[in-house]
């Protein structure tokens, strides 16, 4: 339980954790556990019960002590992320477009881009007339770009990031295809919302992304995004109560590290406050009459995060090499830490949701 918050005696947290017998969805209440398993089955159940922290009184104890490693959190929901609703990703966003993915070009497109429209565009809301005025400026200077459109727009970027099953936890291997030489990590605090559209709290997550795919079309995005442990989300998710809500999630601080087996050395804090959009009004976006979740839906919210420190020749930047240790920290959400491994090397994902229903039918889950 060592990458849970220091708090994690004072809460509500969902979780899973690895057994003998497959998969088991745990609850901790107040530093107690209990097994949702034989009830629910799966975490998206659970937190489809209209009241979960009330369900929790359903479930078994179980000594904390005899848990596995712990896995992602979730299970059968939907992982989506968000894009570019950081003033500084959105900016690195439109970088990585006017250099097609070129990272020695980078640093040159940067000077570009200050000297054109300059880098404080925090105070403009997504959508709003003072957000048009700036995009009718931007075109009259041919520097529109399709990530200034969601970024500053009045619609957000929402895409598929994984499909249920697919996300790794802490501990495990992160993956960075072989075909790629710039990439980095995406810190983002990740809501887990229910079929109904209900915010039922938040973890960590890690939208790993190669940059130079990406930025040599956006229609590679699919590619630059879902691969192979290219998501992770944990320790657990913390559920809202009456000491931690929304409110907290946006007022907290991330803390990235990321340390090479070079001596690399990499430290940077993000305040998931400084997003430019209201997280309601995001989920609003991807759930609702026109598009729906049964079993519900991780939303990556987006990151504050782009390392841009020159890893190798100057003016090249940050990218990831093989043996990373990347390590997010928030203090109400815990810890979540991660190897980088070729997309070849690590794990193959092989456990879904059909081998999850089989392992829960050997058990006789659920019970109700």
């Amino acid at each position: 339980m060592t990458a849970l918050p220091a708090d994690w005696r004072e809460g509500h947290f969902a979780l899973r954790v690895d057994s003998p017998g497959g998969p088991m969805v745990v609850a901790l209440q107040f530093g107690a556990g209990f097994d949702m398993t034989p009830v629910f089955g799966t975490t998206s159940a659970w937190l489809n019960d209209p009241n979960p922290l009330k369900a929790i009184s359903l479930g078994s104890p179980v000594a904390l002590g005899s848990l596995g490693d712990l896995l992602a959190p979730n299970d059968l929901q939907a992982a989506k992320a968000c894009g570019v609703t950081y003033v500084r990703s959105m900016l690195e966003r439109v970088i990585e477009e006017r250099c097609r993915g070129d990272a020695a070009q980078a640093e040159a497109v940067r000077a570009e881009m200050r000297a054109v429209i300059g880098e404080d565009l925090t105070a403009l809301i997504p959508g709003s007339q003072a957000a048009m005025q700036v995009k009718e400026r931007l075109l009259a200077l041919g520097w529109w770009s399709q990530y200034l459109e969601v970024g500053i727009g009045p619609d957000v970027e929402i895409f598929s990031k994984a499909q249920p099953m697919a996300s790794v936890g802490p501990g495990a291997a992160i993956g960075i295809h072989p075909m790629s030489g710039w990439n980095n990590p995406e810190p983002e605090a990740v809501l887990a919302i229910s079929a109904t559209g209900r915010i039922l709290g938040a973890a960590l997550g890690n939208d790993v992304n190669l940059r130079d795919v990406e930025g040599r079309s956006a229609l590679l995005l699919g590619r630059a995004k879902d691969n192979n442990a290219a998501s992770a989300i944990g320790p657990a998710i913390r559920l809202f109560d009456a000491d931690f809500s929304l409110a907290d999630v946006v007022a907290g601080t991330t803390h990235l590290t990321i340390t090479g087996e070079d001596g690399f050395r990499l430290e940077e804090t993000g305040a998931v406050n400084a997003i430019a959009r209201d997280p309601v009004d995001i989920v609003a976006q991807l759930m609702g009459p026109h598009h729906q979740y049964p079993d519900g839906a991780m939303l990556y919210l987006g990151t504050p995060f782009s390392p841009s420190k020159d890893r190798g020749a100057p003016g090249m930047g940050f990218t990831h090499k093989v043996g990373d240790v990347v390590t997010i920290h928030s203090k109400r959400l815990g810890t979540l830490s991660n190897a980088v491994r070729l997309t070849s090397e690590c794990p193959p994902w092989t456990f879904g949701v059909t081998a999850l229903f089989a392992s829960l039918a050997r058990r006789g889950y659920p019970r109700r």
